[in-house]
């Protein structure tokens, strides 16, 4: 049984991270038995994974067909106010709760990614680790689970707000001044910067949004 868990687990895990890396996109179909031959298990638990990302509202109907579901404007805005509070809490505990290893690693994580800047599909990456790690710093498991599912729905979105002209810049700055709160273990400061930096984030992509509805105009 215990066996049957984990390739249960290891379908859904692996599906997951597809469609968070951008292998699959919104819209795009998933189809059980080229899933099954792609990460190399039986179908029964790809079956089984698949159902569990419907219900997790990861995965749409299209007929019979299963394809990766996709925000619409009203979603998207739920869900960016959702993650404005939760990571700013995050932040704040952090400031609170963080190991000075923990810290640390923060500030590596900023000075590395500074050499991304140019590289817009590479920081999107980078910056996922980076959050997940002020999640981790928080000592919080609860609103940890509750980012994890946050950020699984951000996949759904078919562009990152990173790949706006000059945002790269401003958001390594952004996250530069999370990282000195959290160093001062100010954490009104550190929840206050993160708030902020996903409010830009926010309005960066309604602005994307904004621009390519002129351009289908």
């Amino acid at each position: 049984m215990a066996a049957l868990r984990s390739h249960n687990t290891d379908a859904y895990s692996m599906i997951l991270e597809a469609i968070d890396i951008g292998t699959y996109r919104p819209g795009d179909r998933l189809v059980e038995s080229e899933l099954a031959e792609r990460f190399g298990v039986s179908r029964t638990p790809v079956r089984e994974a698949l159902q569990r990302l419907e219900t997790q509202s990861l995965l749409s109907r299209d007929g019979r067909s299963l394809i990766v579901a996709s925000l619409d404007h009203n979603q998207m805005s739920e869900l960016y106010v959702v993650r404005r509070e939760l990571e700013g809490l995050a932040a704040s505990l952090a400031a609170q709760h963080a190991t000075m290893e923990e810290v640390r690693i923060l500030r590596q994580m900023v000075d590395e990614d500074n050499a991304l800047i140019n590289d817009p599909a590479a920081l999107a990456r980078a910056n996922r680790r980076f959050h997940k790690q002020i999640h981790l710093a928080s000592h919080n498991r609860y609103l940890v689970q509750q980012l994890d599912l946050v950020h699984r729905t951000m996949a759904l979105m078919a562009t990152t707000s990173l790949s706006a002209a000059g945002r790269t810049e401003i958001a390594q700055g952004e996250h530069d001044m999370i990282v000195s709160a959290i160093e001062s273990k100010d954490d009104v400061a550190a929840g206050r910067a993160l708030r902020d930096h996903i409010s830009v984030a926010f309005m960066t992509r309604l602005k994307q949004d904004a621009d390519a509805r002129k351009e289908e105009g």
